[in-house]
């Protein structure tokens, strides 16, 4: 809070951790009466200064990256403009039906695939590339530890049967063919359309840390075969087309050189990205990944079929095909509604007669303390009204973070329900607590069951147990 306080000159009034990507640094909304930041937090202080340093430059160069308000880079922290929580995967998400994607998203795609041409080309030069971590350059050891990450946390976690000194010199001969391409330019490293946000409908760039010395084919691969985008072919080759006249308009480029290459950089980065999941998802267990393999499956099945790399990797390929079509791995999709056998129990309980057992057998579940928002019951007005009334409703709205406090349970069930529908789990209990399991608990637990039904197919059980032990008589 120092830090936000010294910046703003006034102090914070709110702190709101915001949702966890696919690394470990910890965002937050940070407000004041006046102002308001994204405070960032990231132990890896090498990391934390190529994001800055890069930044810095770019910033200089006009490209649209957030504005670094005050840093601290001894402390591991540091403040941003607050560009807002709207991605560009959010709005392809939101406007398309099905391989139908309006005209204005394929607009914003065009947008931010110039603005990665002007990153990779024009602002890329004058970097201090010796900030970058880990390497200055995505060389054969960067190449290396991608397939090895592949290696050892995909396939060995997906039961994918493999000769280990065999794929080895695969990976010496498809690394050495990725490195004959023109490797002189900035690799933005993970450019997907999470990582852009948009900001009064104009592209923001983020989480470009990563970034270091290499092909201009691995970026634009990135975003065009981001798995859960799953971009039309049609679109990515119209998209492709315009990165590419965008590129020429900056710099000489020998279009041919860079498409005899580019099949191999898409599969360099599907590759990695299976590796991701593979570590987020069989590993760390966190269904978001799960559930985006059955689109890198697709991918990669379609490349296989167009792919001539004029180099021999024959272990590679069979351990690429066997991925294709692996039962297992289909399996991580979400699943059919229709055949959806998970039951969510939500109950409300008071604390003075104990957290309630898990009937299920599993060994229970969330229990979610409501105590430390105001309690209504403490004032004659409500005494013999529940979570139910809107007078209670509109006290916990008024006088309480109530909101906040449901937002982050939110959070946490929802990533649980979707891990649970992806593993086939038959039950999950959530449980909130009060003192006297009539006012709080009751609001929560309903706004949760209406949430959970309003956004998954899953059967949800409602149970107030003090308040049915009274007939709902208080």
């Amino acid at each position: 809070m120092d830090l936000f306080e010294g910046w703003a000159g006034e102090e914070a009034e709110e702190v709101i951790p915001l949702q966890p990507s696919g690394s470990y640094r910890e965002y937050f909304r940070i407000k004041g009466p006046t102002r308001q930041a994204i405070g960032v937090y990231h132990a890896n202080q090498q990391e934390n200064r190529a994001f800055l340093s890069f930044t810095k430059h770019f910033l200089k160069e006009g490209i649209a990256v957030p504005d670094i308000y005050a840093e601290n880079l001894q402390n591991n922290v540091y403040l941003l403009r607050d560009l807002g929580d709207q991605s560009l995967f959010a709005e392809l998400a939101a406007n398309r039906q099905g391989p139908e994607i309006s005209p204005g998203v394929i607009d914003l795609y065009k947008q931010s695939l110039a603005g990665l041409a002007r990153i990779q080309t024009k602002a890329g030069q004058g970097l201090d590339y010796s900030v970058c971590y880990p390497r200055g350059s995505f060389d054969e050891q960067s190449i290396r530890w991608d397939l090895n990450y592949f290696k050892y946390y995909f396939l060995r976690l997906a039961r994918i049967p493999f000769n280990e000194d065999d794929l080895e010199q695969d990976f010496t001969t498809f690394a050495q063919y990725l490195l004959e391409a023109d490797c002189d330019h900035f690799l933005y490293r993970d450019f997907q359309a999470r990582n852009i946000l948009l900001h009064e409908n104009k592209p923001y760039f983020i989480d470009y840390q990563g970034g270091r010395k290499g092909a201009l084919q691995y970026d634009v691969a990135s975003i065009l075969y981001q798995a859960k985008a799953d971009l039309p072919p049609a679109l990515r080759q119209e998209l492709l087309d315009h990165y590419l006249d965008t590129v020429c308009d900056l710099i000489p480029l020998k279009r041919q050189r860079f498409l005899d290459h580019f099949d191999a950089y898409v599969l360099m980065r599907l590759i990695q990205v299976m590796g991701a999941y593979g570590f987020r998802g069989f590993y760390e267990r966190r269904a978001h990944f799960l559930e985006s393999i059955p689109f890198a499956v697709k991918h990669l099945t379609a490349l296989l079929d167009r792919i001539h790399l004029p180099v021999e990797i024959p272990t590679l390929r069979y351990c690429l095909e066997a991925i294709t079509q692996s039962d297992r791995l289909k399996l991580f999709g979400k699943p059919d509604p229709a055949n959806t056998s998970l039951t969510v129990s939500v109950s409300s309980f008071s604390y003075k007669s104990g957290i309630p057992e898990d009937s299920s057998g599993h060994g229970g579940g969330f229990v979610f303390d409501c105590r430390a928002l105001n309690n209504p019951g403490r004032y004659q007005p409500y005494k013999r009204l529940t979570g139910r009334d809107r007078e209670v409703q509109d006290f916990l709205k008024k006088n309480s973070r109530v909101e906040e406090f449901l937002s982050h349970v939110y959070t946490l069930v929802d990533n649980s329900v979707e891990m649970y529908l992806s593993r086939n789990f038959a039950n999950l209990s959530v449980n909130f607590g009060c003192t006297g399991g009539q006012h709080r608990s009751v609001y929560c637990a309903d706004q949760l069951a209406a949430h959970l039904q309003k956004k998954y197919q899953v059967t949800v059980a409602l149970n107030h147990i003090e308040q049915e032990k009274k007939n709902w008589i208080n």
